[in-house]
């Protein structure tokens, strides 16, 4: 019988403190939350149509909150999250044909999705910019 106070003590798991998040990780967790923050904006469309349905008062209510710097920030944040997930998306399309698993491409496939989705929101933020003029 090993006595428990000569045993080598066993190696733990690594913790989160000194795990360092891998690209691919970071992706995972990024598509899961922007799911969730989807769902959230799901919400304010219903609440953007009901005041829509409900008249000018109410709509222009509305409309000033969504104008302050608050609400175009979160109307950013909004569109990063729907870019994101539809790039994240695509990515998985890509997957379920049973290519793009090679570690490079995973990378590679991984930086298109960071890059895409930034250049997607701030081309949509440019476009309604200039639009409003």
């Amino acid at each position: 019988m090993v006595d428990p106070a000569t045993a080598r003590p066993r190696p733990l798991s690594p913790h989160i403190q000194i795990y360092r998040p891998q690209l691919t990780s970071v992706l995972s967790i990024g598509y899961r939350i922007t799911g969730v923050v989807m769902t959230l904006y799901l919400v304010g469309l219903v609440v953007w149509l009901i005041a829509a349905a409900s008249g000018p008062p109410a709509y222009s209510a509305l409309v000033a909150v969504l104008s302050s710097w608050v609400g175009q920030a979160l109307l950013f944040a909004g569109t990063f999250a729907f870019f994101w997930h539809l790039c994240g998306g695509i990515r998985h399309l890509a997957w379920d044909t049973g290519r793009g698993f090679e570690l490079r491409s995973i990378y590679i496939s991984g930086w298109l999705v960071v890059g895409s989705t930034t250049a997607l929101t701030l081309f949509t933020w440019i476009f309604i910019w200039f639009y409003k003029g």
